[in-house]
């Protein structure tokens, strides 16, 4: 069973809904006494990584999030939480990955957010990954991107720069991308994310 952690992160409709078309069981983690009953973790999260973290601060779960051993998917500003800082508020975060979430700068000559269909290439195999074809496009809606590290980066997408759009580092995983809005492959990410 999923435990999707609940600390106030925004809308997480589209994604208990993506996970009920898969029949993939969840409920919501409201406390750290509870964690012992899941056998897996998504930290959801829109909107600003600053505002999250003192979300994530108040709702008492950071200590529990740092100790899990048992896999952990997060998404969008969920996988930005995994990192140790973020230019949006000048944040400091889980820092479960040695890596910095920044800005899409002016400069790059882009719209910012980066909002859409993006190709994404594997750079480094991943279960999460598996059964969906390499550079497969998926949907995101982000104005802060994770810095490209061949270390942590599982996969990259382009906007004006190389950035990571999936990372992992031991039982933690993160997506920049939206899996549940992105259809047939985004939900193959989800179902390959319960299997592990």
């Amino acid at each position: 069973m999923i435990g999707i952690i609940n600390y106030g992160a925004g809308n997480i409709f589209s994604l208990t809904a993506a996970l009920d078309r898969q029949k993939i069981a969840y409920e919501m983690v409201n406390s750290a006494d509870s964690f012992d009953r899941y056998d897996r973790f998504i930290i959801p999260g829109v909107g600003h990584a600053g505002a999250a973290m003192q979300k994530l601060e108040e709702s008492g779960l950071v200590e529990s999030i740092k100790s899990i051993t048992k896999p952990v998917l997060g998404i969008c500003v969920g996988m930005q939480l995994l990192t140790e800082f973020s230019e949006e508020g000048n944040s400091s975060l889980l820092g479960i990955t040695p890596v910095k979430t920044r800005h899409f700068t002016e400069d790059l000559k882009i719209k910012v957010p980066h909002t859409g269909w993006n190709k994404v290439s594997v750079q480094n195999e991943s279960k999460l990954f598996e059964g969906i074809p390499n550079e497969t496009y998926f949907y995101f809606v982000h104005s802060y991107f994770i810095e490209f590290n061949s270390t942590f980066t599982v996969a990259f997408a382009d906007y004006g720069l190389k950035f990571s759009a999936a990372i992992s580092k031991n039982n933690f995983y993160g997506v920049q991308f939206h899996p549940e809005k992105s259809g047939e492959a985004g939900e193959q990410l989800l179902k390959n994310f319960s299997e592990l």
